[in-house]
């Protein structure tokens, strides 16, 4: 990789820093599709660095006091997206050839959803679900971390509808997130799949990722919810069409052969 790319990987990764520490997640989607749509390294690779970046940015979003959660809601959440996580990882490794294109697409679709989800008003239930929901959205949230490192939608849907306070919900999603990460790595480790270029490529971004978390919660952004949501729409809509676009001639060639 040059100095430049490089440089642009800095940049995709403080914009992904920023907005995970605004909402709670994003992190994985913003990088995964800003740097699978540039080209820049292998999806493989990408979802083991984002996992590395992830615990980073839990140090700094949620270090110093003690973070407000409920137990009640993360546990389900976080023990049913330990075994997606294992599931996930699992059929990453089972996949190659022209099914990574198909892969590409479904995460630009992804991306896409978990855009429009961050927008879309949804007024809040009255009551906390049943526990089977969120052991289901846990679990679907293990997968795509699996996957794609990059498990945020089903939960953050399901999250944001549930009668939570704000900082509850966001602690809840990074405490998750960065669970399914250290578990994500401890099975590419166990696989022997561990790169040197991975760890050099995290150890440049970690510094940047635990920076910018700090400067956020300590100086945070005077913007509106509103706002902010917006703002990372356009930032997760634009990666996502970006790798549908970029999919759609690989499989149409692949379709006419």
């Amino acid at each position: 990789m040059s100095l430049q790319v490089h440089l642009i990987f800095l940049c995709c990764v403080a914009l992904a820093t920023v907005a995970q520490s605004l909402t709670g997640f994003a992190f994985g989607l913003i990088l995964m599709g800003l740097v699978a749509s540039l080209h820049m390294v292998p999806l493989s690779e990408v979802a083991v660095v984002i996992s590395i970046l992830t615990l980073g940015n839990a140090m700094g979003t949620l270090g110093g006091p003690k973070p407000q959660l409920d137990r009640a809601v993360l546990m389900p959440v976080l023990l049913s997206s330990l075994l997606g996580v294992s599931l996930g990882v699992w059929g990453l490794e089972a996949l190659s050839g022209s099914q990574l294109t198909w892969l590409r697409l479904l995460l630009g679709i992804l991306i896409v959803a978990a855009s429009l989800m961050l927008v879309v008003q949804n007024k809040p239930k009255k009551r906390l679900s049943r526990q089977p929901s969120f052991w289901l959205a846990g679990g679907l949230c293990g997968l795509l971390n699996g996957l794609f490192s990059s498990g945020g939608p089903p939960i953050v849907y399901h999250l944001y509808r549930q009668p939570l306070g704000y900082e509850i919900i966001r602690n809840t999603l990074i405490t998750v997130f960065s669970a399914n990460a250290a578990t994500r790595l401890g099975l590419v480790v166990a696989q022997g799949q561990m790169q040197m270029s991975t760890l050099l490529l995290s150890a440049e971004a970690l510094p940047l990722v635990v920076l910018v978390s700090w400067l956020v919660r300590r100086y945070p952004p005077k913007l509106s919810p509103r706002t902010v949501r917006w703002l990372v729409f356009v930032l997760m809509a634009l990666a996502g069409v970006s790798l549908i676009w970029d999919s759609v001639p690989g499989l149409l060639a692949a379709t006419s052969a």
